[in-house]
């Protein structure tokens, strides 16, 4: 039987994301995480193998905490509603924060996901999600005509995703308010049904 944690997990891996989150997975020493976690490093070896086995916890708690809850949010409005809301929320945090941090799931995309299997395979399914959910809103908005029916769900869901992966790297270098706002608006305009499409 697994030992209980004898720190607090939930405020570790909040810590150590921020680390990974702003620094990035390969210059983020262990000495970096034991001074911004309080953990010792024997702690840290115990609890997660190694500085990866963090990063892979802190990723997944990341993904549940930021991602997960906000396409839980978005998932109780109307279809067109709700991607609004969730590139709404996507555009406020680019636009505050300050130390042009960005998504960490992007960022590991970025970093990760080109020569590490099994990161690539983590980040592809949570990108999976989002799609999945720009794709349910999408055929839900078409059925009941408040969504535009020019193209497939499919080709503006995944159209979507990349607005998404888009904006939130643009960010990282151009947070401007018109800018981010430019690539997003064409995005939305495109699904907002015209007069005589079919109901």
């Amino acid at each position: 039987m697994a030992r209980p944690r004898e720190f607090d997990e939930a405020a570790v891996l909040d810590a150590a994301a921020q680390c990974f989150w702003r620094f990035g997975y390969e210059a983020t020493s262990v000495k970096d995480l034991t001074e911004k976690t309080g953990l010792t490093a024997a702690s840290l070896y115990n609890a997660y193998g190694d500085k990866r086995g963090l990063f892979r916890a802190s990723l997944d708690r990341y993904v549940s905490e930021s991602i997960g809850n906000r396409l839980r949010r978005c998932e109780a409005l109307p279809p067109f509603e709700a991607i609004q809301a969730f590139f709404d929320e996507i555009l406020r945090r680019s636009l505050n924060d300050r130390q042009h941090k960005g998504c960490m799931l992007v960022n590991s995309a970025l970093e990760m996901a080109p020569h590490d299997a099994e990161f690539q395979q983590i980040i592809a399914s949570v990108l999976s999600s989002i799609e999945s959910f720009f794709l349910g809103c999408i055929r839900t908005g078409q059925a009941d005509g408040t969504i535009a029916q020019s193209l497939p769900a499919e080709v503006l869901a995944r159209h979507l995703v990349g607005v998404l992966m888009g904006v939130r790297v643009l960010a990282r270098v151009r947070a401007e308010k018109a800018l981010l706002e430019g690539v997003v608006a064409p995005a939305l305009a495109q699904l907002a049904p015209l007069r005589d499409d079919p109901v």
